[in-house]
């Protein structure tokens, strides 16, 4: 779930790549927070979770020249408890006028007041049973927000539409909405002026034409939540084509608007290669048995309805980003408002994805930068929001953090585990049974995420970027040493105090004289930590991260030729040594602090002030010791016999 507003921001292109643009992004990221605020002040209603829903017919007449509805909702449940009445979400400003339980009318019915229908049943219903109730009920649907129900032109042309993420399908019926129950299957039947095109969700099934009006009946038959269910009336014009993978082949159902669709046709074209990939990358299309599409509107985004994702324009990145939730957002939708980067972090990293397939690493790693910058334009910042956040519609729909920063945790991630594990994990996640057509949280990602990688854990890792704040700040330097070796010592601050060390492989390249370079991965736990890396040249430069697989900020790698100023001033001797290692300071040199390393960078030991250490308990070979004093730091190399 996101809303309209993360969609567009998703991307727009320019120049010869298909970069997403930080003005036109953020200025939707806006558009969309504006257009949730009014809904978002609903809490899940606790008067909906005692019962479980299976089915929905939903039988609508509408005419996208008049701001009204009529229609009647049949609901199929199951009671989760001894239940004595049942409450439906529903804007006050719709009237019910009858309601029926297993096809007997009941008389004792109320709108509360607080946006609910209660219905009193004529008898207690037990646990485990399940019921049909039908409501007939019409009126004026309120306007909120980015209007949640909506009839306005187009070229002159009335159209319908609506727009219900996250709380606005009580608006136009009476439903349950929240982020728990999932509806098996739906049923829709539009009733609309005869000249009008209608839209929904599955696959169209019938039209049947009563004198000026006509019913069109769609399909659908995977599990749904309420606000992914949509429906949109015009004179649309239908451009379809054919995808997918033999032999899971499906129709593109593409509703238009006719003064534009020459235009609109010619940009659809990316949608087949968009699909190709992520069904390449990840599964075949998650709602195959039935189509995907897309239908214009009259909203200056996009939004992921399952099988039909509602467009105000047709841009690359707008269709990849829609598309991308049909996965991640529909297929698997988000457990809580709290994990809302389940969705939007996914579907912005899928549209890099395609930038990197469809423009190439420069493209991609502009695009990167871009998500860097953005990022780190402030200090602190979690993906994963607390309760408090979690009922900001400007926190949950944070384009900085729950757009850009949970894509780029995605990136480090995949660099972290390597593509094949990666992309492994999330086509495990996207199979799991218990996921499948329904919700997830963070923790359930982590675990495929974890099985991919042979049972490592990374707790770490999601505690420090994903449920703490900040990023990290690096600085590297590099020494030439004899026998092709390069000597590194990585050291980093943090931007927030919620995380003590951020720990990550960091990527650095070396250059050398003629053009050459060598990229290596430093696998950073603790500060001053040294590497010492075989490089089959002598070293004339270094870069951090040059292909923007981390979040950071300010960092530098410096390639040093001494990493001390008074070299024959401090010795250690002797060297080679089997029980005691000692050092010789000149006078007016204090030591402050001796580390041990392997020849591999692991800490094995630390003092403070002392000039002479035991080292018996080493093993035999190379160590390093770097040692702190009041004119500067020495490393150096010594051998344990």
């Amino acid at each position: 779930m996101k809303n309209t507003i993360l969609y567009i921001l998703c991307f727009s292109f320019f120049g010869t790549f298909a970069q997403k643009t930080v003005s036109e992004t953020s200025r939707i990221a806006s558009l969309e927070m504006k257009s949730a605020e009014r809904q978002m002040n609903l809490v899940v209603n606790p008067n909906t979770q005692n019962y479980d829903v299976t089915y929905h017919k939903l039988e609508f007449t509408v005419d996208p020249a008049i701001y009204f509805i009529t229609g009647q909702v049949t609901t199929t449940y199951t009671a989760l408890e001894n239940m004595s009445s049942i409450t439906f979400d529903m804007a006050n400003e719709l009237t019910v006028t009858s309601v029926t339980k297993d096809g007997i009318p009941l008389t004792l019915f109320s709108e509360s007041g607080n946006n609910e229908l209660i219905i009193t049943l004529t008898s207690p219903q037990q646990i485990g049973t399940s019921a049909t109730v039908k409501i007939n009920y019409s009126g004026v649907p309120p306007v909120n927000g980015f209007a949640s129900f909506a009839a306005q032109t187009h070229n002159g042309t009335p159209v319908l539409w609506t727009l219900s993420e996250p709380y606005g399908a009580r608006d136009w019926w009476p439903c349950k909405q929240d982020l728990n129950d999932k509806v098996s299957s739906i049923d829709v039947y539009i009733t609309a002026p005869l000249q009008y095109t209608s839209v929904s969700n599955g696959l169209e099934v019938t039209q049947v034409t009563t004198g000026n009006s006509k019913t069109t009946h769609f399909h659908h038959g995977y599990a749904i939540p309420a606000y992914l269910i949509a429906i949109a009336v015009t004179n649309y014009q239908i451009f379809t084509q054919q995808a997918g993978i033999s032999p899971n082949n499906f129709p593109i159902v593409n509703y238009l608007y006719p003064e534009n669709y020459t235009t609109n046709v010619s940009l659809l074209a990316e949608t087949l290669p968009i699909m190709n990939l992520f069904e390449t990358l990840f599964e075949t299309y998650p709602f195959h048995n039935e189509k995907y599409g897309h239908a214009q509107f009259g909203w200056g985004g996009g939004m992921e309805h399952t099988t039909v994702s509602f467009m105000g324009d047709f841009n690359r990145s707008l269709i990849a980003h829609e598309l991308a939730h049909q996965w991640f957002g529909d297929k698997i939708t988000c457990g809580t408002w709290k994990d809302i980067w389940l969705n939007e972090g996914f579907a912005t990293y899928l549209a890099s994805l395609v930038i990197e397939n469809f423009d190439g690493q420069a493209a991609f790693i502009a695009d990167k930068t871009n998500m860097i910058n953005e990022i780190t334009s402030s200090t602190g910042g979690a993906v994963y929001l607390t309760d408090t956040e979690a009922t900001s519609v400007n926190r949950i729909f944070s384009w900085r953090l729950t757009y850009n920063k949970g894509a780029m945790v995605l990136n480090m991630l995949r660099f972290k585990l390597g593509d094949v594990k990666f992309f492994q994990a999330l086509k495990s996640y996207l199979a799991d049974p218990a996921l499948a057509y329904g919700y997830a949280i963070t923790a359930n990602l982590k675990s495929h995420l974890e099985a991919a990688d042979n049972g490592n854990s990374l707790t770490e890792f999601f505690n420090d970027w994903i449920y703490k704040q900040g990023y990290p700040i690096y600085t590297i330097t590099a020494q030439n040493l004899t026998g092709g070796q390069v000597k590194f010592v990585v050291n980093q601050t943090q931007s927030n105090t919620s995380v003590s060390y951020f720990e990550m492989p960091v990527p650095v390249r070396v250059f050398g004289v003629g053009g050459q370079q060598i990229d290596l991965v430093l696998n950073n736990t603790t500060n001053g930590q040294i590497f010492i890396e075989n490089v089959p040249f002598a070293v004339t430069g270094v870069q951090f991260d040059p292909k923007k697989d981390i979040i950071s900020k300010s960092s530098t790698a410096t390639l040093v030729t001494s990493d001390f100023n008074f070299d024959q001033s401090i010795q250690i001797y002797p060297n080679p040594s089997s029980n005691v290692l000692s050092i010789d300071l000149s006078e007016g040199i204090e030591i402050e602090s001796a580390t041990f390393y392997t020849v591999l960078g692991q800490k094995i030991m630390e003092t403070t002030l002392q000039r002479t250490w035991d080292i018996s308990s080493f093993a035999s070979g190379i160590h390093f010791l770097s040692v702190k004093t009041n004119k500067g730091t020495k490393q150096f190399k010594f051998i344990k016999e």
